[in-house]
């Protein structure tokens, strides 16, 4: 009876037997003499000879890597950082990893560092760009996808977008820097009021060193959850140069208002791509996309679609899918991770559904102990046309307690890197369930979308008696992605080309 019980359980799962198509290759393991309190992958890049660089935070020092193409040597430097210096951002050009660190001198004092790391010479610098007194923090407005600093096309121009918060005004600041020589090009301070504030979302910074940011401005304080959910805010796109400066708000109709919008730029005319809802902040009706003018911020055209039915298969079983997409019923908490753009102008874009629960359990001595959950749970995967039509939307339906996918475009395929069990779950209804339970063991998966929305659920490794990486902290440049294993005294990459 035990054996006709795992045969059944072993048929209710679906086990892929086909492996990822992208070369799979490993470093050699080194040991690293500094290792409290390191981080994963900061930045990555791959210089024109081959070389790949990374960078990693430890909490007293600044952590380089450089492999070779072969990945049979690995050059490490670590060098001295303040305890209080924290990672804000990097950008990428030529030979180098540009990246930007502050340091806390005080609670209000604040100094801001670029360093620059050649990865064909192993060679690292520092310098200061600046100092400043603030209320807050100095990049209150950052995302998962580090937007306060950019690099203009070009590489000649390096923006940074900061908050500039006083007591009795709020103020909000872009630095630009030649990117060579990181001299200041200008300053300028924008959405100074004493009435709103500024939640910053995106930054662009172009050929001629005007910048473009896009954020939330609300009005009366940001922080009443109940007008909040109204939306007590307009996204208001700035226009910033050395002499210049202009503002203008992107909104829809009265029944509808825009959760989130980024920057989608390609040749011509600026676009900006983000959700919309028409009930509440933290809901997802579906996608918006403007086209505006980059000399005068005129609204040249507006599109917005609600989420395709394929998205609600996806991620529900099909009765209840079949509801959800007759209703359109708005999705919960999603947060947008990536946006890509492939070699057409269409465009990927990558979302998480995050939030947090309070369990409550007992301790040792019969106490109550609420304990913060974090959740990381479905991924929505819209592909979009150069002008913002959806051409299918998929979904991932997964439960997880930490960060744990990646994302990045290769070879005309979508490539989402994540962690599961071994045998991934497929239910009646022909979902996939990628969650692991607490004595499962897990395999490494390339879940791979063609351009027509077809998925396919590619093992690149079991993860028993081998390495386990952690794809959240790995990083894509120069057509390969390098993730670093979990271990703390011997460290490992791996390369997906």
């Amino acid at each position: 009876m035990k054996n006709i019980f795992i045969f059944l359980l072993l048929l209710s799962c679906s086990v892929f037997s086909q492996e990822t198509s992208l070369k799979v290759s490993e470093s050699k393991k080194f040991k690293e003499k500094n290792k409290r309190g390191s981080t994963g992958v900061l930045a990555m890049h791959t210089s024109s000879n081959g070389n790949t660089g990374l960078i990693r935070f430890s909490r007293n020092s600044i952590l380089t890597y450089v492999l070779d193409h072969q990945l049979g040597n690995v050059k490490t430097q670590e060098i001295p950082k303040d305890k209080k210096e924290s990672f804000e951002g990097y950008v990428l050009f030529e030979d180098e990893i540009k990246f930007i660190t502050v340091v806390a001198d005080s609670r209000k004092d604040r100094t801001v560092y670029a360093h620059s790391f050649n990865v064909q010479t192993n060679r690292h610098t520092k310098k200061k760009l600046f100092s400043t007194s603030v209320e807050g923090g100095l990049f209150n407005g950052k995302n998962k996808r580090k937007t306060n600093v950019v690099i203009s096309p070009n590489g000649k121009y390096i923006a940074i977008a900061t908050d500039n918060v006083k007591k009795n005004i709020n103020a909000y600041k872009i630095h630009v820097y030649d990117a060579e020589s990181l001299m200041l090009v200008y300053e300028k301070s924008y959405h100074e009021s004493d009435e709103t504030n500024y939640i910053h979302n995106d930054l662009y910074v172009n050929d001629e060193a005007t910048v473009y940011s896009i954020g939330k401005l609300y009005q009366g304080g940001i922080f009443s959850k109940k007008d909040d959910r109204i939306g007590n805010y307009n996204f208001s796109l700035s226009k910033i140069s050395k002499i210049d400066y202009q503002s203008t708000n992107i909104s829809l109709d009265d029944d509808n208002y825009i959760t989130s919008l980024s920057f989608n730029n390609h040749e011509g005319n600026m676009n900006l791509v983000g959700f919309y809802s028409e009930k509440d902040r933290r809901l997802v009706k579906g996608i918006c996309n403007f086209e505006i003018d980059k000399n005068n911020l005129n609204l040249l055209s507006t599109n917005y679609q609600e989420l395709p039915k394929s998205v609600y298969e996806d991620l529900y079983r099909s009765s209840k899918a079949e509801r959800q997409n007759k209703k359109k019923k708005e999705q919960r908490l999603f947060g947008i991770d990536h946006i890509i753009t492939d070699e057409s102008g269409n465009v990927y874009i990558v979302a998480e559904q995050y939030f947090t629960s309070t369990q409550t359990y007992t301790d040792a001595n019969g106490n109550f102990v609420n304990k913060q959950v974090r959740h990381y749970n479905d991924l929505m995967i819209l592909y979009i046309d150069i002008n913002g039509e959806i051409i299918w939307g998929r979904g991932i339906y997964k439960r997880e307690n930490h960060p744990s996918y990646n994302a990045f475009y290769k070879d005309g395929n979508l490539h989402v890197i994540l962690n599961s069990a071994k045998n991934i779950t497929e239910k009646k209804d022909g979902r996939k369930k990628l969650s692991k339970g607490a004595f499962q063991s897990t395999s490494l998966y390339d879940i791979t979308f063609t351009k027509s929305g077809e998925a396919a659920y590619n093992k690149i490794q079991d993860n028993k008696r081998n390495t386990y990486y952690l794809p959240y902290y790995g990083t894509f440049s120069s057509d390969r992605f390098v993730m670093i294993n979990d271990k703390s005294r011997k460290r490992q990459f791996m390369i997906l080309e």
